[in-house]
């Protein structure tokens, strides 16, 4: 589908006259673009958006994701890779996965930013993950809402506890208290380094 259209195929999609679009552009609700030529050229994307979202949905690219919070757990990202596999492979989607190592508390990792990228620039379809967790601890809902807001289909296929929840939440914790850590050690607190203490001692027994 052409982008740039002539005054008649503008109207037409529309579903105005011509008369009525000159009006339009005279009036400043509408603006033509101009070629090297002179000649005026109206934007469909801009003037009927729904055209090209429509057009381009089947070739929006399916995206599986998946993650753990440390190399400890590398055996878990491998299954979660398969299990993604598999369930886009029997629902005959061509598909990517995408993978990440790191917290649930970071927002940073390379994964989570590629794919958000390829959200917000209309090129994923779907997004598919194992649990809500894979993709943030805190946060995954307003992943959902970009997805809703770019018309992403998104598919969990466990809406239940994941099965790695406790181990993955104890990295979480573990890494709050790094950041905290890091932050309260200049003031040299008794009470507050006693606190953490406590914490980081609570976090590593309840791996044990």
């Amino acid at each position: 589908m052409k982008r740039l259209v002539g005054i008649g195929e503008a109207a037409s999609a529309l579903g105005v006259s011509i008369t009525t679009l000159r009006r339009w552009e005279a009036s400043g609700k509408l603006k033509a673009e101009h070629t090297a030529g002179g000649h005026r050229r109206y934007d469909l994307v801009k003037l009927k958006p729904e055209l090209f979202h429509a057009a381009s949905a089947d070739n929006r690219r399916t995206v599986a994701y998946a993650r753990v919070s440390s190399h400890d757990q590398k055996e878990d990202l491998e299954r979660q890779k398969q299990v993604l596999e598999l369930y886009c492979s029997r629902q005959g989607w061509t598909f990517e996965i995408i993978s990440d190592l790191g917290s649930g508390m970071n927002y940073h990792k390379k994964g989570l930013k590629k794919l958000l990228e390829a959200i917000l620039d209309e090129q994923v379809g779907r997004l598919v993950v194992t649990h809500k967790d894979r993709l943030l601890r805190f946060g995954a809902e307003m992943v959902f809402a970009i997805c809703e807001a770019k018309h992403v289909e998104v598919v969990i296929l466990n809406q239940g506890e994941d099965t790695t929840f406790e181990a993955d939440l104890a990295e979480d914790v573990r890494e709050i208290v790094n950041v905290f850590s890091a932050r309260l050690y200049g003031s040299r607190s008794r009470k507050s380094q006693k606190l953490l203490d406590v914490i980081k001692k609570a976090v590593e027994e309840s791996q044990c």
